[in-house]
């Protein structure tokens, strides 16, 4: 067998890194709230099944606020009533974005989002989920 040791992307790829923190510093420009933020960097490591980011995004909810009722029911947003329809939108919208394909497409993800979200915004969103999907690819490749 060869090597197993982690790999060391942030050594590696230093200017790649860099390029990604720039990245998630442009997106705070659109206004998404920072709770959604978590919510979202949340849901999708649970859907990655990426532990090391669960722990630090369930920590820093929780250091900016959100409630452990909500951060318990977050598995099962669709069927509880503790998040906004605008972060049941941003939820579907990154949970289809995670969970490639979409056979009912994207068409009535877009409208939802557009029922609560800019266009700006809706793109921010976006470049989040793509961005926690990211760094959780990194992170189960590291550990």
């Amino acid at each position: 067998m060869g090597d197993t040791a982690a790999f060391r992307h942030d050594q590696n790829v230093p200017e790649v890194y860099k390029a990604f923190f720039a990245a998630e510093m442009a997106v705070r420009a659109a206004g998404i709230p920072s709770g959604l933020k978590h919510l979202i960097y949340l849901r999708v490591s649970q859907l990655n099944d990426c532990a090391y980011c669960v722990k630090m995004h369930s920590h820093e909810a929780r250091e900016d606020g959100e409630t452990n009722a909500r951060l318990d029911r977050l598995v099962v947003w669709r069927h509880v009533e503790d998040f906004t329809a605008a972060e049941k939108a941003a939820l579907a919208w990154a949970e289809a974005l995670t969970k490639l394909p979409q056979p009912e497409g994207f068409a009535p993800l877009r409208a939802a989002l557009r029922e609560h979200w800019t266009d700006q915004q809706a793109s921010a969103l976006t470049v989040i989920v793509a961005q926690i999907n990211l760094w959780n690819r990194l992170g189960v490749s590291s550990h």
